[in-house]
């Protein structure tokens, strides 16, 4: 019996991340908990991978209702990533599809208390730390496109 192949390091992972607003200059970000895959304790915008059968649109929508307890109200792709990394000693490859995603302020709640410790809102130049190892990439990418929701 062989072992089960392994998303992102036996064959290349797909994701969806997403950096939620309010519209107003604050940003979404959970706290990963040790019940989650990897980077126990650490910030990150939120994503989840794309399974089987679901296209990128349901796959972000059903991950931010997961994840957030809200809807999309309005989303801009900004690009995608090469993502490579180490995990649990292993080389890992995944492609994600980056998006910037306006959700409402007023609704938004932890939805997965068992991989979230918690879900704050943040301005960029304010972030809690540590965050995500994906984060500086990410940000460094889309910085002007995050910015442009900021009414400035």
């Amino acid at each position: 019996m062989s072992a089960a192949l392994r998303e992102g390091e036996d064959f290349i992972g797909n994701a969806v991340v997403f950096a939620c607003h309010d519209g107003a200059g604050d940003f979404l970000f959970s706290k990963r908990s040790v019940n989650s895959r990897d980077e126990h304790g650490t910030w990150d915008p939120g994503g989840g991978r794309i399974e089987l059968g679901d296209t990128v649109e349901e796959t972000l929508r059903k991950e931010i209702a997961e994840e957030y307890c809200t809807e999309v109200l309005d989303v801009e792709f900004l690009g995608y990533r090469d993502v490579h990394r180490e995990h649990a000693g292993n080389l890992t490859h995944w492609i994600t599809l980056d998006f910037k995603v306006l959700v409402d302020r007023a609704k938004v709640k932890n939805g997965e208390p068992h991989k979230l410790d918690d879900v704050r809102w943040f301005k960029l130049d304010a972030l809690p730390s540590p965050m995500h190892s994906q984060w500086p990439t990410f940000y460094t990418l889309y910085k002007d496109k995050l910015s442009a929701c900021l009414g400035s």
